[in-house]
């Protein structure tokens, strides 16, 4: 019990995939008497150290909910976490559900699931039985909704009133899932936070990067059923070998179409049909790419000689000619400093473009959707790093008091305040709408409407539309495919 809320942790929802690596998740072993969910489970096996223990027993969930078996069919809000596939846990502070759950009479559920090589090694052209190899990262969390409609009731949730909600990757996640048939039916409300899947992995840009990893551990294609039976750590460690298929980072794993569980992709030529009834939120941050590149002081020191030679690929993820993005931003933001156009442009070709892609397809295919931008900037550090990747999650939670919450000040509950009732309103109904924000109509293509979060927030006809229309003429490049 935390404030009123029941609290269940490390609740396990699949088996141990260690025995079965690479493969589809299987259901756990029926038990009988009463198993202690005091404790957080492991984290899938990463790089990233923070994440606490990390096993590949992994697939276990944690609940807070307001009550146990009272038939109140509470909304269920599960939340999926980031990391790019690659990293994170459902147990980070910011994630916490206490909050959300008392202050919305709803079941909060979190979870963590295969990642990197592990969910998403594509082995299956080298060893026929691991077919699914390349989504069994996708098919753990559709093995844990399918957990949520089997027991949720018994704490207190109704099963017909599911929401998934994810940031970064996590959203990535909810975004594929929506073009699987086996998730179809086990969610009716989906939020996406800075996160979008406009195409997967292609069979052979994947098999690429499954010969580099191969190649890194020392193995030749005809040997790639050693991966089986390697230590994890080994596994681990050749991933951070630079990608073969972007040329830089370490090696991108991701949903892969496979014909199999993900036969197209997300977004890819329109959006999927059988999401089509399910409302949606599409949100993102106005300044996206200072969580990542704000860690360099140097970006915060940039001349406009040096800009050019930051507005990389890499950085913008289109072929676009640097000196033509610097004219285009100084002419419409006369104010910005080389820093300020470096960390607006890489927001606007890098991180917003998959969102616009969504948005502008569901809209004509009629699918209930709105979108956010979230602009409020914390006072924090100076307001240097203004509105980042992953700084509505506190508000989204109301968990602006926790570790790792960068939300300072008088406004940061107010924000907090906001966000979460909107998420909980469209939880309940499918309707953003409530009484802590403004009128937010959906999106549509004639004014493309975004509620644009901050102290006070408003709604607003396509912000930012000059920077979309110029990245609007160059090929959009799905991260990571």
């Amino acid at each position: 019990m935390d404030g009123g809320i029941l609290v269940f942790r490390g609740v396990r929802y699949g088996a141990d995939t260690g025995p079965r690596r690479f493969q589809p998740p299987q259901p756990p072993a029926p038990w009988s008497g009463i198993v202690p969910a005091l404790e957080y489970g492991a984290a899938s096996p990463q790089r990233d150290r923070s994440a606490g223990a990390t096993s590949e027993d992994c697939l276990f969930l944690n609940v807070w909910t307001p009550a146990l078996r009272d038939r109140a069919k509470r909304p269920v809000m599960v939340y999926i976490h980031g990391g790019a596939y690659s990293n994170g846990s459902g147990s980070a502070p910011l994630y916490d559900g206490v909050r959300l759950a008392k202050r919305g009479d709803v079941v909060v559920v979190t979870l963590n699931h295969r990642l990197n090589v592990f969910g998403y090694g594509y082995f299956a052209p080298f060893l026929p039985e691991l077919a699914d190899s390349g989504n069994a990262g996708q098919l753990d969390l559709i093995l844990a909704l399918q957990w949520v409609r089997e027991n949720i009731a018994e704490f207190g949730g109704d099963p017909d009133h599911v929401m998934v909600f994810g940031q970064s990757g996590g959203g990535a996640k909810i975004a594929t899932m929506m073009a699987m048939p086996a998730a179809a039916g086990l969610f009716h409300r989906a939020a996406t936070m800075s996160g979008q899947q406009v195409t997967a992995s292609g069979p052979m840009n994947a098999t690429r990067r499954t010969l580099a990893f191969l190649d890194a551990l020392k193995l030749k294609p005809e040997q790639a059923g050693e991966v089986r039976t390697l230590p994890a750590e080994r596994l681990v460690e050749a991933m951070a070998i630079e990608d073969p298929v972007l040329g830089f980072g370490g090696l991108y794993f991701g949903p892969v179409l496979d014909e199999r569980s993900l036969k197209r992709h997300p977004f890819y030529p329109d959006a999927p049909a059988q999401s089509a009834r399910i409302p949606m939120i599409i949100g993102n941050t106005h300044d996206e790419t200072r969580a990542f590149m704000g860690n360099d002081p140097t970006n915060f020191a940039l001349t406009w000689d040096d800009l050019p030679k930051k507005l990389t690929f890499a950085n913008l993820r289109v072929d676009v000619l640097p000196e033509a993005v610097v004219a285009e931003y100084r002419r419409l933001y006369p104010h910005y400093s080389p820093s300020d156009v470096l960390f607006a442009a890489t927001t606007a070709g890098r991180s917003w473009r998959g969102a616009i892609i969504e948005l502008e397809e569901r809209a004509r295919a009629g699918h209930p959707t709105w979108t956010y931008q979230l602009d409020w900037a914390t006072p924090k550090d100076g307001g240097r790093f203004g509105a980042p990747h992953a700084s509505d999650i506190q508000f989204v939670f109301d968990n602006v008091g926790k570790p790792g919450a960068t939300a300072i000040g008088p406004e940061a509950q107010v924000m907090a305040d906001q966000m979460s009732e909107a998420f909980l309103a469209f939880a309940r109904t499918g309707d953003p709408n409530c009484r802590a924000i403004p009128q937010w109509e959906p999106f549509g293509l004639a004014r493309r409407q975004t509620m644009v979060f901050d102290v006070p927030s408003k709604l607003v006809d396509d912000p930012r539309g000059a920077e979309r229309r110029f990245f609007a003429k160059v090929p959009y490049v799905q991260p990571g495919t």
